[in-house]
């Protein structure tokens, strides 16, 4: 077992080091087609470029030889094809993490034949990925992965809220989940989230314009609703970890003060005052009333000093 740990870092810090001083050179694919085979147990590999180099017979050999990988970078690699995504459901099974950012050839059918096969996802990005990432993908997604935890989709707008809710529905311990300019969703997405994904911590919405006080209103009410698990987490301390720690609804300009202070004021952990910027609301000069608690109390104790000083 140790021998297994120690071979899995060294292969982590072989293939990253290897990889950065190969990226300039221009020679990652062939990097990586000569050395997957020496690093059967490799479990975490970073391949993020700069410019894309890598090709699909690359994660194809990753995918013949890696069969314990568990986190794989292929950010920004804009030659890959549906064939790595088939060959990766097929050799790389325990995957927990995956980051296709970028990679904008994929299709949604290759998304989601992949999930049929890795189950174990807990982290997947797919920002920018503008053909994968539908509602047809997210629904294979709802059905196959439920345990994951955070999901990037940011700027994919081909979402809709089919496929948000096929989402909520199935993977209930969504943590983290980034729909910044998914323009299509609607109330109903978050209303479905707010019911479903009792642990969402950070929701992004940024430019997510049809978005109105409902939804807002909706996520405040989960709180309510889920009244027990918070009464037993502020009896430990915790009343502040539970509930949404980060939202993003800049540019959702159909939001109203009134209902935004009711979200702020439901979940302590949203932050408006300096420094700590957790409710973000660049470009809503309507909502430059909301304040978070801590803000308010500061402002009054500047007042305070203000008026004893004079």
């Amino acid at each position: 077992m140790a021998y297994s740990v120690s071979c899995s870092f060294v292969s982590y810090l072989l293939i990253t080091v290897l990889s950065t001083i190969f990226r300039c050179r221009k020679n990652m694919n062939n990097l990586v087609l000569s050395l997957a085979p020496k690093f059967t147990r490799l479990q975490t590999l970073i391949l993020r470029q700069e410019n894309p180099q890598l090709e699909d017979n690359a994660v194809e050999t990753i995918s013949k030889f890696c069969h314990d990988l568990q986190d794989l970078d292929l950010s920004k690699s804009f030659k890959l094809s549906d064939r790595s995504l088939y060959a990766l459901a097929h050799g790389c099974p325990n995957l927990k993490k995956l980051n296709i950012s970028g990679c904008t050839s994929f299709s949604d059918e290759a998304l989601a034949y992949l999930t049929n096969f890795c189950r174990k996802l807990k982290i997947l990005n797919l920002c920018g990925c503008v053909k994968a990432a539908t509602d047809h993908a997210l629904q294979a997604i709802g059905r196959n992965c439920n345990m994951l935890q955070s999901l990037n989709l940011g700027w994919c707008d081909n979402v809709g809220d089919l496929g948000v809710m096929s989402l909520a529905y199935g993977c209930h311990d969504l943590r983290c989940l980034d729909l910044c300019g998914c323009v299509r969703i609607t109330d109903d997405s978050v209303i479905a989230l707010a019911n479903e994904c009792l642990h969402l911590r950070s929701l992004g919405l940024y430019y997510c314009r049809n978005i109105t006080d409902r939804a807002m209103y909706s996520l405040a009410h989960s709180r309510v609703k889920n009244k027990g698990l918070t009464w037993e987490s502020s009896m430990k301390g915790r009343y502040e970890d539970d509930g949404l720690k980060s939202l993003n609804i800049s540019q959702c300009t159909a939001l109203t003060p009134s209902a935004v202070q009711a979200l702020c004021d439901t979940f302590p952990a949203l932050h408006t005052c300096s420094g700590r910027h957790s409710l973000v609301m660049s470009g809503c000069l309507n909502l430059t009333s909301v304040h978070c608690a801590c803000a308010v109390q500061a402002h009054r104790t500047f007042n305070t000093i203000f008026h004893t000083a004079h």
